[in-house]
């Protein structure tokens, strides 16, 4: 089914549209206008900024004034019908909201983003929790198989703000993770470059490398042994692909369920103590809050499967 806008619309840019491309500007208005109709009405000069023509990659400023002509929009058809579970769910997971942010405790499995054969991910979902919502980013990211503290901006100066925080290491995030081994108390940082290899297969994997390697450092502690296993704290300081997940291979003590990182051995054992999942996840983070500058930690408890993991070991230790 498709429906008509009929007339021009001028659109005058505030804070939260400011500092981005107008055809990024534009996917936004135009939803279900396909990219190529979008790039066609800005080369023709149907969009204007300022009444003057622009480039798609023109950065809008505060006060621009945008006229949008009327474009046919396809509407989008609900593509989400098959998760509406996994999006009630989501509303459960909501751990902080307010005007400008969203905190997400985001389950294991879920990637943050569709993509790569996937078209459902966290802020999709959210965005279908949220249709009254204009403005829906991902601050950071998490890998699809951990769970955790997930931010998401409302408007687009807190992910200004936050991106900035980030930057400058104004942001620490603290995750939990369950090795094979116990962690020797005094293995507090590890600093090792990490370099990113795509496989034969497509695969992506992550390994130490000194010449090709970036540099990546994570702060560790040993938060409690449990027999042949220990649960520990991670804090990277850099944020690298799959940097804990490397690091602890590297130091000789694999995430438990990491089926890129650990060995066949591990990866049964784990099975064993029934960890059908990789054990990391993002417990906590510390920011300053963008709108109010209230100093700021958010905790995510541990997903009752991996809670459970913990107390099961902890039992053992008694007996």
């Amino acid at each position: 089914m498709n429906t008509k806008n009929d007339a021009v619309r001028f659109v005058t840019i505030n804070d939260d549209d400011a500092e981005q491309r107008i055809d990024n500007f534009l996917k936004r208005q135009l939803k279900g206008v396909p990219k190529s109709l979008i790039y066609r009405i800005i080369r023709k000069g149907e969009v204007r900024v300022n009444k003057k023509r622009i480039k798609p990659d023109y950065k809008l400023t505060i006060h621009d004034e945008v006229r949008i002509p009327p474009v046919r929009v396809s509407e989008e058809k609900p593509h989400l019908n098959t998760k509406l579970t996994k999006i009630a769910q989501l509303e459960q997971n909501i751990l902080f909201e307010d005007d400008v942010l969203l905190i997400l405790n985001k389950p294991s499995g879920l990637a943050v983003h569709g993509g790569s054969g996937l078209s459902f991910g966290a802020i999709e979902g959210l965005r279908a929790l949220r249709p009254e919502a204009r403005f829906l980013e991902l601050i950071h990211r998490l890998d699809r198989d951990t769970s955790g503290v997930l931010l998401i901006a409302k408007k687009r100066s807190c992910l200004r703000e936050l991106h900035r925080q980030l930057r400058e290491k104004d942001v620490q995030k603290d995750y939990l993770a369950l090795v094979h081994g116990l962690w020797p108390k005094k293995l507090n940082v590890v600093d090792a470059p990490l370099a990113k290899n795509l496989l034969s297969s497509g695969e992506r994997l992550v390994k130490v490398d000194a010449v090709e390697g970036k540099p990546s450092v994570t702060r560790f502690k040993l938060e409690r042994g449990l027999g042949n296993m220990s649960l520990i704290k991670a804090s990277p300081v850099t944020g690298r692909t799959h940097q804990i997940r490397v690091h602890c291979q590297h130091s000789g003590y694999s995430i438990a369920g990491d089926t890129k990182y650990s060995s066949h051995e591990q990866q049964h054992e784990a099975q064993q103590k029934g960890i059908e999942r990789l054990f990391l996840h993002a417990w906590q983070i510390h920011f300053t809050h963008p709108k109010t500058g209230e100093k700021m930690t958010i905790q995510a408890p541990l997903a009752p499967e991996l809670q459970a993991v913990v107390d099961q070991l902890a039992n053992e230790l008694s007996y």
